[in-house]
């Protein structure tokens, strides 16, 4: 998920995510910080990409625990705890073994969303593709909103695949549960053809060999194709 910043009401977590004085940062926010750290260092050392990570000190209640902004040319990865109670809860309910591959699959994510922002391609259709046109029976505001809502809905699937790529490169043994829980999460967040219904590239990538690729995003890009006609 993408979120706008205000900067002037965060912390920003140095070149290391866990260099923040710890007195600064609540048992949740260490427990995630390390969590996504694998993620964030591949992130900043092998792929260069431009990457900090904030987090917010005041209450995000409603929030999405982890996010991503992008603020003067820079991918900045925000993590939303204070005053949130349900941020940990989708986590939190995984067997202890899964719940830190869970964080990166999520981080992870967001580096999708980062590269498609670095790559100028944010909400465009990749060459040879063209995007649906709204219902022509909606007014000119509906018709608008419906476009937002596929756009985004795009991007969140790519974000979910690269997600999924991580897993398959890092946590091959627990790619089947992992897949499982992530289209949990998206059935029970809305309705079909909604912002955040991926579940059409979700089945594209069942098993971890349609990932395959030469970097994390080569397999994703491919599988995120293969279902833009949904």
């Amino acid at each position: 998920m993408l979120r706008r910043l205000s900067l002037a009401l965060s912390f920003a977590v140095a070149a290391c995510p866990l260099a923040a004085p710890a007195a600064e940062l609540t048992a949740p926010e260490m427990r995630w910080l390390q969590g996504i750290a694998p993620v964030v260092q591949h992130a900043r050392q092998q792929l260069g990409l431009p990457l900090d990570v904030i987090v917010q000190p005041q209450d995000a209640p409603g929030a999405a625990p982890l996010a991503l902004g992008f603020v003067d040319g820079r991918c900045k990865l925000v993590l939303s705890m204070r005053g949130n109670a349900e941020a940990e809860r989708p986590v939190e309910s995984l067997p202890p073994e899964l719940r830190g591959p869970a964080l990166e699959l999520m981080a992870a994510h967001e580096l999708g969303h980062c590269r498609r922002y670095l790559d100028g391609a944010w909400h465009g259709m990749p060459a040879g593709f063209v995007a649906a046109a709204a219902p022509a029976r909606l007014s000119p505001e509906l018709q608008q909103a419906w476009l937002d809502m596929r756009t985004t809905r795009r991007e969140e699937a790519y974000g979910d695949l690269v997600g999924l790529a991580w897993t398959r490169e890092r946590h091959a043994s627990l790619y089947g549960p992992l897949h499982a829980w992530l289209v949990q999460q998206r059935e029970a967040e809305g309705l079909p053809g909604s912002h955040h219904d991926t579940l059409a590239w979700l089945r594209l990538a069942a098993t971890p060999a349609a990932l395959a690729g030469s970097s994390l995003f080569d397999g994703a890009e491919r599988v995120w194709r293969q279902g833009l006609g949904d």
